[in-house]
């Protein structure tokens, strides 16, 4: 334990002190923990699979999960779903439901032996994209705005729609004394989801309108603004798992409760606390990562596993996008676009966590394994990948120009 928070601090306060450089060369916080996370597990490998496997490492999985959720749900930006919304719920509606089936279809082939829920976790693990390892792509101005702006809202969005999905499979593949079908899962997820929706937008909308008009009547200081949004997604979590409900969907609608309701045109400078809070966290997780993948890839790594990952980080994601924008005012370049720049990062990382915690024998291995080869192949697809693609659709353009 001290090792490890000697570490995590050591590594965040140097990249702190070179992050500009660092950043130039594309070395964010999260890979370089990753780096730390697998040098302090091959240190104290004999614990570590333990130590991960534990209720309190679960929970604070869990919380940190609730917190980026909101984070993603706030940071969405020109609109309720950005600026060209049909596009958005293509992306989501239509292009990720194809992806997770894709994932589960290429899981019967590959990853034989595995019942369909555990592939169905595997599936809500490794499709969910996240700009965590990759954030300056959000902000390169080479990468058309309409693209920036449809991968924005997705990032934000995608996680929040897959966890109830997720914790139906988990619960499905996992708990057989409440769960033995679909039907009996979906009566456990159900009314958890419909509690987590109303506790959800009761702590985002009142929250917010109360910090209106407190804000009306000059009752607070910009410190407490943005510390009320730090408490919003941890009271939303506790609501909701107190009522019986989902504490991630709930964290999540807050998120979206709380940026459509607050009327404030300081709301971006407020967020900077929450947003720093949920960049250490993800911080913390992608160590936790380094730690967790000296464990899994311990258990050796089969051929088809290392395909099943590639095709899921290209086929299952260009091919689910392309379809869902058949019809769209996108520019077919633009779709290839949003197709390859999909990273996976955090939210993969805590959703296999989680799974692992859940699930027993080879399933637990498995989900491991897929998610850490699955994140570190998109930390060298995506890293090496997404400028190389940029600059094709510059050179595409360039041609096009008269």
């Amino acid at each position: 334990m001290l090792l490890s928070l000697l570490a995590v601090s050591v590594v965040l306060a140097a990249w702190s002190l070179l992050s500009r450089g660092l950043e130039r060369l594309r070395l964010t916080a999260p890979m370089v923990l990753v780096l730390a996370g697998v040098a302090v597990g091959f240190t104290t490998q004999d614990v570590l699979a333990v130590t991960l496997n534990t209720d309190t490492a679960q929970h604070a999985a869990e919380i940190i999960l609730a917190v980026l959720l909101f984070v993603d749900a706030t940071d969405v930006r020109g609109g309720f779903f950005g600026a060209d919304p049909r596009s958005a719920l293509r992306m989501l509606l239509i292009a990720m439901p194809i992806g997770l089936a894709v994932s589960v279809l290429l899981g019967l082939w590959l990853l034989p032996g595995q019942p369909w829920a555990v592939l169905l976790v595997i599936a809500c693990v490794v499709i969910p994209i996240d700009f965590a390892p990759a954030s300056s792509l959000l902000r390169d101005p080479q990468i058309p705005e309409r693209v920036r702006g449809l991968l924005n809202v997705e990032a934000g969005y995608n996680d929040g729609i897959v966890s109830p999905i997720f914790l139906f499979a988990v619960t499905l593949a996992a708990d057989h004394t409440h769960a033995e079908t679909p039907l009996d899962a979906l009566g456990h997820a159900v009314p958890e989801a419909l509690k987590a929706l109303l506790a959800g937008v009761v702590v985002g909308a009142g929250l917010a309108m109360l910090t209106n008009a407190a804000e009306r009547h000059e009752l607070m200081t910009s410190q407490a603004k943005r510390l009320i949004l730090v408490t919003a997604p941890l009271l939303a979590f506790g609501s909701s798992l107190g009522i019986g409900g989902n504490g991630f969907v709930s964290a999540f609608v807050c998120g979206i409760a709380f940026n459509y309701f607050r009327s404030s045109a300081g709301f971006r400078t407020e967020l900077e606390l929450v947003d720093d809070v949920g960049f250490l966290l993800a911080a913390v997780m992608w160590f936790v990562f380094g730690l967790t993948a000296v464990v899994a890839l311990g258990f050796g790594v089969p051929l088809g596993l290392v395909l099943f990952c590639l095709l899921v980080l290209t086929v299952a994601r260009v091919v689910p996008v392309l379809l869902a924008m058949l019809g769209s005012r996108v520019s077919w370049r633009e779709r290839l676009l949003l197709g390859w720049l999909g990273p996976r990062g955090t939210t993969s990382i805590v959703f296999g966590l989680l799974a692992f915690n859940a699930l027993e024998g080879v399933a637990e291995h498995t989900v491991a394994l897929v998610m850490v080869v699955a994140v570190l192949g998109s930390v060298v697809i995506h890293g090496v990948g997404a400028p190389a693609a940029v600059r094709a659709y510059q050179r595409s353009q360039t041609k096009l120009a008269p």
